[in-house]
């Protein structure tokens, strides 16, 4: 008997349409649509995806909870033998859902999951102890790479066969260290590498660890009195109507707006930002970015002057990768500019 695969994916896969709508709420075909199609061509004689849950990524997590009553109903009508999710690759609001949810369906059905994401998304920490991640491209033009690697890790669970290490399989490792059998000791090992290393020759490390940027401060201004002075936010704080549709999560995009002639941003601003609650800052948006103080200071002359220029995004959800490109393109304007310094806030 074949075994039965639910699938999931997002509005722009399940062909019902991109940007606009991403506030779809969740429907249920009992047809094969999106990778849903390619995926069951994958799995052969011994399984077959049975339907295709489909939710625009806006909605997933803006109503958490609705999506995932409607989604787990459904997934307890249709009794599959496992869930396949996305891949995501490197979308953050893709990825947030896949991984909600993963989490849903194996805390409250304890039924198996198998979804792809890039290594740098946002939904991969909160999902990989739970799920089998499979390690993706940043964008959907690895599909044809990933698909595979899901449906042979699908079939080899549903067949109760041990998986291989996460390098061998190709998923994402889950943070779990399990007894091997090795016919060295560890600190014939250990001298192996040592040896290894000091004689540059390769090697892999048993015990792999984080590896974090580290950046050299900036010499401290010598005159904050002649000095320029930024403001830039990652609070999601843009003018009313939100001109450059910038993303409540997982930004896509920074904007940059013209302050030279304002004493604060309360009266034309507000936020956008998906990951607190935006009362106190909408009552008053120079709490999250403080135009007004930096007007008092050059008033006062403790700074030179407020550069023209406001700089906004979101930070929560938003990728490493994504983090890294606004902050070299900010950064590349404002040093063109002159600017001295940057007040830089967060939530």
């Amino acid at each position: 008997m074949k075994f039965k695969v639910l699938y999931y994916v997002n509005q722009f896969f399940g062909q019902i349409g991109g940007e606009e709508e991403a506030g779809m709420a969740p429907v249920f075909k009992k047809e094969n649509i999106g990778p849903a199609l390619g995926f069951n061509g994958l799995l052969g004689e011994e399984g077959e995806v049975v339907g295709t849950l489909i939710c625009g990524d806006n909605y997933f997590n803006e109503n958490k909870e609705e999506a995932l009553e409607y989604i787990m109903n459904v997934i307890k009508e249709s009794n599959p033998d496992i869930i396949v999710a996305g891949p995501a690759f490197n979308a953050g609001r893709y990825g947030m859902a896949c991984s909600g949810v993963a989490n849903a369906v194996i805390d409250e059905l304890n039924i198996p999951v198998v979804t792809g994401m890039y290594i740098e998304n946002p939904g991969l920490d909160s999902c990989r102890a739970k799920a089998i991640v499979v390690e993706t491209t940043d964008s959907a033009a690895g599909m044809r790479k990933a698909l595979p690697v899901m449906a042979n890790i699908v079939k080899k669970l549903m067949k109760n066969e041990e998986l291989g290490l996460p390098a061998e399989e190709g998923y994402i490792s889950q943070g779990k260290r399990l007894t091997v059998l090795s016919d060295k000791r560890g600190s014939r090992r250990a001298v192996d590498m040592l040896l290894a290393r000091l004689t540059d020759e390769p090697f892999e490390t048993e015990l792999p660890m984080p590896v974090f940027d580290k950046v050299d401060p900036a010499p401290a201004i010598k005159d904050l009195s002649k000095s320029t002075i930024a403001l830039v936010t990652s609070g999601g704080m843009v003018p009313h109507g939100n001109p450059d549709r910038i993303q409540s999560a997982s930004a896509q995009k920074w904007g940059k707006y013209d302050v030279s002639g304002r004493e604060a941003l309360t009266g034309e601003y507000c936020t956008i930002h998906g990951g607190f609650d935006p009362v106190y800052a909408n009552e008053i948006p120079d709490r999250v970015a403080p135009l007004d103080m930096l007007k008092e200071f050059q008033k006062e002359g403790v700074i030179g002057n407020v550069f023209e220029y406001f700089y906004t995004t979101t930070g929560t959800g938003t990728s490493v990768g994504n983090s890294i490109k606004f902050g070299t393109e900010i950064g590349k304007e404002l040093k063109e500019a002159g600017v001295d310094g940057v007040i830089l806030t967060s939530t």
